[in-house]
């Protein structure tokens, strides 16, 4: 099943001879279970493109499908609705409130969306379990470690079952210990429970642990890798040899 489907996406800034395309024309399609990373060097177009589909910013024109919906002709008065019902985040540095406790901060997406109270308790047990967070749901963000308020964000980002999960450069504020912690989990999060990821990072090591890269240059695709069979060593380098191309980051890989 198609989670996500754009088609020729375009986005430009600027008037008449000051033009920029930040994004030229792109499509491509993410299928239901796929982990999928975006990457390019800074100004190719891919923060700019995740704007878009996460429905921040306006295309200039072609047409972006969310489970079918297109996204491009949703009225203004009513986008609040599809992004909460439609569409998990998972933010750099994690958003959580410190005067609400783990269960509260998980919950609050559910009280917004009108859950059925007698539903959230039950919900967040769920997710809390399957997250290994059950035992911190009583604490405050700033009692618990890095890993945990990680695994509390992720499962904020589960708890309404959305279509399509974004992440705009999770790890880019975490040391490497924690960013292998957070992309342990949303491996997870993947394989274990299912969630479709789209995932922008201008990281090689984060990207090895996606199914799929699509690499970025001038507002256009470059290039598209599949790791298919491969280890994720053997994905990494495969990453590198593109990114050379690109001139883009070459971190280390464990």
């Amino acid at each position: 099943m198609e989670v996500l489907k754009l088609e020729n996406v375009k986005k430009y800034y600027g008037v008449k001879s000051n033009i920029t395309k930040a994004v030229d024309g792109i499509s491509f399609n993410v299928l239901e279970g796929e982990f999928v990373a975006i990457m390019g060097a800074s100004g190719s177009g891919k923060t700019t493109l995740l704007n878009c589909i996460s429905t921040i910013d306006n295309v200039t024109s072609g047409h972006i499908y969310v489970g079918g919906i297109d996204i491009t002709e949703i009225k203004e008065d009513t986008m609040a609705d599809f992004r909460k019902e439609n569409l998990g985040f998972i933010f750099q540095d994690f958003n959580l409130l410190d005067t609400l406790t783990i269960e509260e901060n998980i919950a609050l997406s559910l009280i917004i969306n009108n859950e059925n109270p007698k539903n959230i308790d039950k919900k967040i047990q769920e997710i809390a379990t399957k997250l290994g967070i059950s035992n911190i749901l009583k604490k405050f963000p700033y009692e618990v470690s890095g890993g945990e308020k990680q695994r509390c964000a992720c499962a904020r980002a589960l708890i309404n079952h959305p279509k399509l999960i974004l992440a705009d450069e999770p790890t880019g504020a975490l040391d490497s210990k924690s960013s292998r912690m957070l992309l342990e989990t949303m491996k997870d999060m993947n394989e274990k429970l299912k969630a479709t990821i789209l995932m922008v990072t201008h990281d090689s090591f984060s990207a090895s642990f996606c199914k799929r890269v699509l690499f970025l240059k001038d507002g256009k695709i470059f290039n598209e890798i599949i790791r298919g069979e491969k280890t994720r060593k053997e994905f990494f380098d495969e990453i590198i040899d593109v990114l050379t191309l690109l001139g883009g980051d070459l971190g280390n890989v464990n």
